[in-house]
């Protein structure tokens, strides 16, 4: 089992930067895959990034180039580096933690205003 907490959300003004953690209640390395999901109004969660635990790192054309997922093995957080940032991004982040089972952490706001 794994707890998952996220931090780090805000409101920002449209070409601005956040970055978003995640803190895992258990050793990283242990965990398959870290992921971001983020859900707007009116719409369904997507995937926006993940990281393995071997390091290899895939992200949603949306965001590809402008955010960046990292992992701090010894902190056992993930984090989510969000530069030139859209109005469009504009979602409530969660993170995700896939075991043999999925652990969802219960997400933080972020807000871009244009």
């Amino acid at each position: 089992q794994v707890q998952v907490v996220e931090s780090g959300g805000g409101l920002v003004q449209a070409g601005g930067s956040l970055r978003l953690s995640c803190a895992a209640s258990r050793s990283i390395l242990s965990i398959k895959i870290m992921a971001w999901y983020r859900q707007a109004p009116g719409k369904e969660r997507e995937l926006v990034a993940f990281i393995t635990s071997s390091g290899w790192t895939q992200y949603a054309d949306s965001v590809k180039g402008r955010f960046t997922i990292s992992r701090d093995n010894a902190k056992n957080t993930v984090y989510l580096q969000m530069n030139s940032l859209k109005p469009e991004d504009t979602a409530v982040y969660y993170c995700n933690a896939q075991v043999v089972a999925n652990y969802w952490g219960q997400g933080t706001q972020v807000t871009v205003s244009s």
